[in-house]
């Protein structure tokens, strides 16, 4: 799998960007079947800069209703990427 293909899109919330300014983690959008040495090489390859450690989630979807019936929604994967103390990632 290409660097391209592991990382979606960054994450960009108020507890995110709360991470980011108390421990330099960043959160990404990640395809569901990346493991950790795959995330932490793509993004020292799109970056430049250097990972110590990476942390994934899988989030179920919520289950929604409409007048249908039932279904789920929003199913992915996070991972929380932690970087070296001198670097940072400029996401805007």
């Amino acid at each position: 799998m290409q660097h391209e293909q592991v990382l979606r899109r960054p994450l960009v919330t108020e507890k995110a960007t709360k991470t980011i300014e108390a421990q330099n983690a960043y959160a990404f959008e990640v395809d569901p079947n990346a493991d950790k040495p795959a995330i932490k090489a793509a993004v020292e390859a799109i970056y430049n800069v250097r990972v110590l450690r990476v942390t994934t989630q899988n989030r179920k979807g919520e289950m929604r209703r409409n007048r249908y019936g039932h279904f789920r929604q929003g199913v992915m994967k996070r991972a929380i990427v932690t970087v070296h103390p001198e670097e940072s990632i400029e996401l805007f």
